[in-house]
């Protein structure tokens, strides 16, 4: 049985490729929020604005404590908004406890929403017109389109419900023809469940969850999660239930390489 190590650098390279192409002679900021000292956040929009300075787009970092009100956090996204300056607007999930994410997104402009976290984006997505879907959901599918995993009939099994993760990759998984089940805290038998899965997307956000007996073998695994273990990026997935799969992306080097990716692919729509 193949064990195909699923790369991101490959599948970010013909990214942005593409996207230099488009913005060609453009002068592009990207504007980035993170509210408080989520660590894996921290080294997503550390990573996120290298590769962006990097193909000449801008950035400009708002990093709020994770005591902001409500109000404040408003405030602050609104002058991102009204900033001609600033062509998309990241703003990073998840936001502190005692926040009303919703509100929160209800205050971004649509057409600076580079993550379809607004909901008239949100909308789009869920009715299938729109091109653009959650940066990390599209970063998923583009490794598997690359890497010639088939979809079509396939049982996928989504870990994790989120609106920036979970919930739009199962719209985009059905999409593409598979049948698909999110698991979450409260789905009983988990286990089972996954271990029927042909297609496993992990996205808890809990560092080795997903181990050997939950994996099929010769199951396809795709590993969203980005934990800080003993100062070290560790997945949702154990390496030992790597072993069982067909094919899987790595943690470091897999799927948060192409979502960085996808975020400026937006930005330069």
């Amino acid at each position: 049985m193949d064990n195909i190590v699923m790369y991101g650098k490959p599948v970010a390279d013909k990214v942005k490729n593409t996207i230099k192409e488009k913005i060609a002679g453009k002068k592009l900021t990207l504007g980035i929020m993170l509210i408080g000292d989520d660590q894996p956040s921290h080294i997503y929009m550390e990573r996120l604005a290298k590769n962006a300075l990097a193909l000449g787009i801008a950035v400009k970092k708002v990093i709020l404590p994770g005591t902001i009100t409500q109000e404040a956090a408003e405030n602050a996204l609104e002058k991102l908004n009204q900033d001609p300056a600033i062509t998309g607007i990241l703003p990073l999930m998840p936001l502190p406890k005692h926040l009303n994410t919703k509100a929160f997104c209800d205050k971004l402009a649509p057409t600076k929403d580079v993550d379809c976290l607004c909901p008239s984006n949100a909308g789009e997505v869920f009715l299938g017109t729109s091109r653009w879907a959650s940066c990390t959901p599209r970063a998923c599918m583009a490794i598997l389109k690359f890497y010639g995993i088939e979809i079509a009939g396939k049982k996928a099994v989504v870990l994790g419900r989120s609106n920036v993760v979970g919930k739009p990759l199962a719209l985009l998984l059905m999409q593409q023809n598979a049948t698909v089940t999110i698991c979450h805290s409260k789905t009983k038998n988990l286990p089972a469940i996954v271990a029927g899965a042909d297609i496993i997307i992990a996205a808890m956000g809990k560092a080795g969850f997903v181990i050997p007996e939950m994996v099929k073998p010769g199951a396809v695994i795709v590993d969203v999660g980005i934990n800080v273990v003993d100062g070290k990026l560790r997945g949702d997935v154990t390496p030992e239930a790597y072993a069982k799969s067909s094919a899987y992306t790595p943690v470091p080097g897999g799927v948060g390489v192409v979502s960085n990716s996808m975020v400026l692919e937006s930005l330069a729509r």
